[in-house]
């Protein structure tokens, strides 16, 4: 991959300057229109004092959500620029939607997954997760392209359970679905900026640039993020050493239009980010409880390795879509190769010091752990398909779909383990189809299929044993639904699907002697019913699923436990079931409140499966001995990192300010119940209740073109621990502090 930090610097600053030079240009919106008709900032827009559409793309065309036997939730453009405000990364999206949970060990670079309890705990950057995040109809597979930054989007879309028919064969637990601001035949800008606590600044901007009427458009779209140092380094001694980021992504699109029925659409992404790992700090938790100690300070560490966890990545996505109306269907070819390289350090004993040595802290180390894994991976992906062009008595699709990535991942340990270089190469393609019939004016069926084959190989380089590996697996995905219209205002529908994680190869422990890994293929039988509902001429919103879902050969990683390693394993079964709830009140024209809900409730059945566990945590499963070593029963636990509780509410109230203007004020919280962190279950990883809320209070136009608002972001500075490093000490890192500052948004 070629240096392209000054060509991503130039898009990036290029497209933020225009977002924000011309806001003279912003359309007033005239005296008598009446402030019910224009659209709101920070929440759902409404019109005539009821709720919007909302529009999603569940089954590759567009939809209202309310029509579709799918369990999903979307986050609006508004929305996702009040959780960035302050510069996060992609796991803030977490608990912003029933049933969806994002965390990561990596900072910034590789996010985890989860919905309905369902993800995979490997930090490891050759990690398989049951969640696909696609961009732009593009998968994103590997966990350094899931991080790609979030911004000018449209929506994000949340769909829950398998969606193995349309999107492939690692979908088992569902999709985040991000779509982007596309190009169109009108000049329009649209941009954010913040600034706030820990000199943070967010700044997100997008313009489309009409070249010729009807013919062809370009969206420049760029983002910078940034934040100081702020965590001292209690062990050196040096103040405000840690924390530090700078995130820099930049999209270039371009669509062509030669006649009414052909549409061609160029995009180039990228990204480059420079800045500090995940900050790992010792003997925080316990012991014999899951509180804080006297060892947590938020505002320092105590570090003698890592070299400052950093972390340095970049990536590339180039993308090419046609799509052709004929006037029986439409055709659709996606092609798009995305690259990625980087590495991230830390210090992952989260102290200083050894039992061995003079000294040692926070608290017992028993030995040090310095270690850095590295990618640099090439990704290619195929997709053409027909669609019928709906609206008729029977829509259909058929596909085909085809998958390459190879990447390398190197392990370097200071001063243990030796530099390891292993690949991994994946290869899959799919041939699937889907079928909706309007079978009377009330009834609708949906059916759909999928073939897959899927192959995956490892290897070690520059080894003298290379201990390769191969597997490989083909399946049958399909699913079932059917939807009925209660009343012009309620339906109720019920869905049964089938899908499939392909098998796993796990190498990272080549770099500690021990052999690589291997999970076969997961399977899973999914049930699912639920309701759409609108009342009150359309100002209430009530939609809810309830499921329940089997999983065959489960694959889970063990990671820690008796060292800095990861286990892929297999359960003989796995199981989860509970419900979701979406909801939105419009109380008045402006008063607008969202909430949702799930409850999760996951167990793992295998009563011989046996993982290794923390080193100085109170492990509260049975133990037993296998070859010298002690490990825990899991059998009956819940799934790690699946929260039996989710629960999200934004809330947004107006008062009109002149004929155009208003003040408002928004709202959102988050809630996570009890979390697992890992396989077994110990006093001090098991998390209990978190919650987190976001503040925006300010002056805005009723079009939604211009406002300015002082925000929080984690509004009461919880801290709140979000995941732990199990093999050395009760190790553990937590959520980012309170951040406070001012933002402006333009739209027009």
């Amino acid at each position: 991959m070629v240096d392209r930090s000054l060509t991503l610097r130039l898009l990036s600053a290029s497209t933020l300057a225009l977002a924000f030079a011309q806001p003279a240009m912003a359309q007033e919106v005239p005296e008598d229109v009446d402030s019910s008709d224009t659209e709101m900032t920070g929440a759902e827009e409404a019109g005539n004092g009821q709720l919007d559409m909302i529009v999603v793309t569940a089954n590759r065309r567009e939809e209202n959500l309310q029509d579709v036997p799918v369990s999903a939730a979307t986050l609006s453009a508004d929305a996702t620029r009040s959780i960035f405000d302050a510069g996060a990364d992609i796991t803030a999206l977490s608990a912003h939607v029933p049933g969806l949970f994002v965390e990561s060990s990596n900072g910034r670079a590789a996010p985890r997954f989860y919905i309905r309890g369902l993800g995979n705990t490997d930090f490891d950057l050759a990690a398989s997760q049951p969640v696909s995040v696609v961009m732009d109809d593009v998968v994103l597979e590997n966990v350094t392209l899931k991080s790609f930054p979030i911004f000018d989007v449209e929506r994000v879309e949340v769909l829950r359970g398998p969606q193995g028919t349309l999107f492939g064969r690692n979908t088992p637990a569902g999709i985040v679905k991000i779509d982007t601001v596309k190009p169109g035949d009108e000049f329009a800008v649209t941009g954010s900026a913040s600034v706030g606590s820990f000199g943070s600044v967010a700044i997100d901007g997008g313009v489309t640039i009409p070249l010729a009427p009807g013919l062809a458009s370009v969206r420049l779209s760029g983002m910078w993020q940034q934040r100081d140092n702020w965590v001292d380094n209690g062990f050196t001694g040096e103040e405000d050493a840690y924390g530090a980021y700078t995130d820099i992504a930049g999209r270039a699109q371009l669509l062509i239009t030669p006649t009414d029925r052909l549409s061609i659409l160029g995009s180039y992404s990228i990204r480059d980010l420079d800045g500090t790992s995940t900050l790992f700090r010792a003997n925080i938790l316990g012991p014999g409880n899951n509180d804080l100690n006297e060892n947590y300070d938020r505002d320092t560490v105590f570090y003698d390795a890592g070299a400052g966890n950093q972390a340095q990545y970049k990536a590339e996505i180039y993308t090419g879509k046609v799509d052709y109306e004929a006037d029986f269907a439409t055709f659709t070819s996606i092609t798009s190769f995305a690259e990625s390289e980087g590495s991230s350090r830390g210090d992952i004993d989260g102290g200083f010091g050894a039992s061995f040595l003079p000294i040692m802290g926070p608290g017992f180390i028993p030995f040090p752990s310095d270690t850095q894994d590295s990618i640099t991976l090439d990704q290619f992906t195929q997709e053409v398909r027909i669609a019928s062009n709906g609206g008729n008595f029977l829509d259909w699709q058929v596909g085909g779909f085809y998958f390459d990535s190879d990447f390398d991942v190197t392990t370097v340990g200071f001063d243990f383990p030796p530099s390891v270089t292993v690949n991994h190469t994946n290869e899959s393609w799919a041939l699937f189809g889907q079928v909706s019939a309007q079978v009377t004016d009330i009834i609708k069926l949906t059916g759909g299929l999928r073939y897959t084959e899927d192959e995956k190989e490892f290897f070690v380089r520059d080894a003298l044993d290379p201990q390769a590996r191969s597997v490989s697996d083909e399946r049958i995905s399909w699913d079932v639904a059917a939807f009925v219209d209660v009343t012009a205002d309620a339906s109720v529908y019920a869905r049964v699907a089938s899908g499939f994680r392909a098998p796993t190869i796990q190498g990272r422990d080549v770099a500690f002697f021990a052999p690589p890994s291997i999970a076969t293929s997961e399977k899973i039988m999914s049930y699912e019913v639920g309701f759409k509902s609108e009342f009150a001429d359309r100002r209430i919103r009530l939609n809810g699923a309830a499921y329940f879902y089997n999983i065959e050969d489960p694959q889970f990683s063990a990671v820690g436990g008796a060292g800095n390693l990861v286990q892929l394993v297999n359960a003989a079964d796995g199981r989860g079931y509970g419900f979701e709830l979406d909801s939105a009140f419009q109380i008045t024209p402006n008063f607008l409140i969202t909430a949702g809900a799930s409850y999760n409730n996951t167990e793992i059945r295998d009563e011989n499966l046996a993982v290794g566990i923390c080193a100085q945590c109170t492990v509260l499963d049975p133990i037993v001995n296998l070859s010298g070593t002690d490990r825990a029963l899991v059998d009956g636990n819940p799934f790690p990192n699946a929260p039996e509780w989710i629960a999200d509410m934004t809330a947004r109230y107006a008062i009109p300010m002149g004929a155009v203007g208003e003040l408002f004020a928004y709202t959102d919280w988050t809630y996570q119940g009890e979390t697992s962190f890992f396989l077994y279950d110990s006093a001090e990883y098991v998390v209990d209740n978190q919650i987190e809320g976001g503040l925006r209070v300010g002056y805005a136009k009723r079009d939604g073109s211009f406002e300015i608002a002082a925000f929080a972001r984690n509004i009461t500075n919880a801290d709140n621990v979000k995941g732990g490093i199990d093999f050395n000490n009760n190790t553990a890192f937590v959520n980012d502090p309170r951040v406070i500052g001012l933002s402006v948004r333009i739209d027009y």
